[in-house]
C-alpha cells in the first residue's frame, strides 16, 4: 500500500492477556493487560481497540465537518467490540459504535455524514471486509 507515513505509533508488550504489560515508546501510555473479564487489575486488548476505533472515528467526523462546513456539537460516540468464538476455534471481532451527533437534527443527514466518515476513518479502512461493523447515527441504524 502506497501513501506518505504522516505518523507511527510505536508500543512494546511483554506477555499477551495474561499477565502482559504494555507501553508506548513515548511514555504517554503504559497499561497492564488482563484477560477479559478476569479478577484481576489490567485492560483487554478489545477495550483498547474500542477506544481506539472510536476516538479514530471521531477524528474523521471532525475533519469531514471542517471540509463540509457543518457543526456537528459535541460529539459521542459509545463503542462496542466483542469478542467472538469462530468456527475454525480461532476468534473473531465485532464492532458496534453509537454516534451522537447533537449539532444535526436531521436524521438522514446524520446518517450520511457517518456513512461519510466510514469511508475514510483508517480504523474503518483497515477492518472493511473482516469484520462486522455495525453503527447508529443519533439512535438510527446506518
Amino acid at each position: 500500500m502506497a501513501g506518505k507515513v504522516i505518523y507511527t505509533a510505536e508500543a512494546h508488550v511483554d506477555g499477551g492477556r495474561l499477565g502482559g504489560h504494555g507501553r508506548t515508546s513515548d511514555g504517554v501510555l503504559e497499561v497492564d493487560i488482563a484477560l477479559p473479564g478476569a479478577d484481576e487489575p489490567g485492560t483487554n486488548p478489545e477495550q483498547l481497540f474500542a477506544i481506539g476505533y472510536a476516538a479514530c472515528f471521531g477524528g474523521a467526523l471532525g475533519a469531514l465537518a471542517r471540509r463540509r462546513k457543518v457543526e456537528l456539537g459535541d460529539v459521542g460516540i459509545d463503542s462496542e467490540v466483542d469478542l467472538k468464538a469462530a468456527d475454525d476455534r480461532g476468534f473473531d471481532v465485532g464492532v458496534r459504535l453509537n454516534i451522537s451527533l447533537p449539532g444535526i437534527s436531521d436524521a438522514e443527514q446524520a446518517r450520511e455524514i457517518v456513512a461519510a466518515a466510514h469511508e475514510v476513518c483508517p480504523y474503518s479502512r483497515a477492518t472493511r471486509g473482516n469484520i462486522d461493523v455495525k453503527m447508529t447515527a443519533n439512535g438510527e441504524p446506518v
